[in-house]
């Protein structure tokens, strides 16, 4: 069996550039480590893959993979996409139609003896699953399958770095649950940098170690998923991570404590205030799990912190659980979070019904106005 894949190198990319697809990126991916490009279409993800296998040179900017310079704007100095050992997936499985799934894996072998190349091409078949395939065309081969030797093939090259380019998005639903299981056990034996360019967040956030928020070919935020999906940098981030419980708010003084005046309400916060000046005007996040509903003359202990009164606009029943919004009188914001739909139905939710909820002060993540007003957003925790 083939040995695996094992490296100490991690991957640094600074690119920039005003045109003709505008660049301003940072990111780093270290050895073993997954990390996930995400935004809307046209941010450039699928450009900064391309940049970093060689296949695209922008005008200013570095990457770097350990030790190794790959590209330096400012030296002139770019290796061809063989010299940089990168491993590419594409989305479209980019295979030879002609060779066989083993014909397909053996291109990449031929820094090997000729001797060794089916060998070794055979081992990386029956580590993707594919044993007893190996002489089928990719006309023969189903969706998955296909992807499975595309993968093969991009890391039968011994690569240094290995990029994915939407390797999913092609397959049906349950082909694509199964390639993301099996990724992630491979990646229990490969210790090397993999980029992965995804549309689907939670795709991105079952997979990836961390993500990079990219816009118009600019990073915006980069960290570990779960702290993004809580504390975007700014409102713009939490729209592009479709979260949408963004308001505004100011920052008063009562009895000696600051509070967040939003409309009629004085909310408590359990971070951030301290640091603003009363009269300071804020956008704010509440992650949808940090709104609590309270039950019907069923008090609870929620309900002595940050206590609203809401009317429901919408529910829509999404299998077990409720998807609910609520409207409040003095902005036209929604507040969106969901519910077991057994809970739901107990509590006889129901649309323009009256609700009170607590937004939980550990919930809420303070932006400042300046963030919302699209200024420079870029966070790297």
């Amino acid at each position: 069996m083939a040995e695996p894949l094992v490296s100490s190198a991690s991957l640094a990319v600074s690119l920039h550039q005003a045109g003709p697809i505008p660049l301003a990126a940072e990111f780093h991916c270290a050895a073993g480590e997954l990390l996930a490009l995400v935004g809307p279409s046209g941010s450039g993800k699928t450009t900064l893959l391309r940049a970093v296998a060689g296949l695209y040179r922008p005008a200013g900017g570095r990457i770097a993979c350990g030790d190794a310079l790959w590209f330096d704007a400012g030296r002139r100095l770019s290796l061809p996409p063989q010299r940089r050992r990168v491993g590419l997936v594409f989305q479209d499985y980019a295979l030879f139609p002609h060779l066989t799934a083993l014909g397909n894996v053996m291109v990449a072998l031929g820094h090997l003896p000729p001797a060794e190349r089916r060998r070794r091409a055979e081992e990386w078949l029956t580590r993707v699953r594919l044993d007893g395939l190996a002489g089928r065309h990719p006309a023969e081969l189903s969706g998955g399958q296909r992807q499975r030797v595309a993968l093969a093939r991009a890391l039968a090259r011994n690569p240094r770095v290995l990029l994915l380019d939407e390797p999913f998005s092609a397959v049906d639903q349950v082909t694509r649950r199964r390639l993301q299981r099996e990724l992630a056990l491979l990646r229990q034996e490969i210790r090397i940098p993999i980029v992965l360019v995804t549309h689907d967040l939670d795709e991105a956030a079952a997979l990836a170690d961390r993500l990079c928020v990219l816009h118009a070919g600019r990073t915006l935020q980069e960290g570990q998923p779960e702290s993004l999906f809580r504390r975007p940098v700014s409102p713009q981030v939490a729209r592009l991570l479709d979260r949408h419980n963004v308001f505004t708010g100011e920052v008063v003084e009562e009895g000696g404590e600051r509070r967040l005046a939003w409309g009629p309400w004085r909310l408590e916060v359990a971070e951030g205030l301290a640091s603003l000046p009363p009269g300071a005007r804020v956008a704010w996040y509440l992650p949808p799990s940090d709104v609590v509903l309270h039950r019907r003359g069923r008090p609870s202990l929620g309900e002595r912190e940050n206590p609203v009164h809401a009317r429901v606009e919408e529910l829509v029943v999404l299998g077990g659980m409720t998807s609910v919004t609520l409207a409040f009188d003095h902005t036209p914001q929604r507040l969106g979070f969901e519910i077991a739909t057994h809970a739901a139905r107990r509590n006889g939710l129901a649309r323009g019904e009256a609700v009170q909820v607590s937004l939980l002060a550990a919930g809420i993540h303070l932006m400042p106005e300046t963030s919302a007003a699209g200024d420079d957003t870029r966070s790297l925790p």
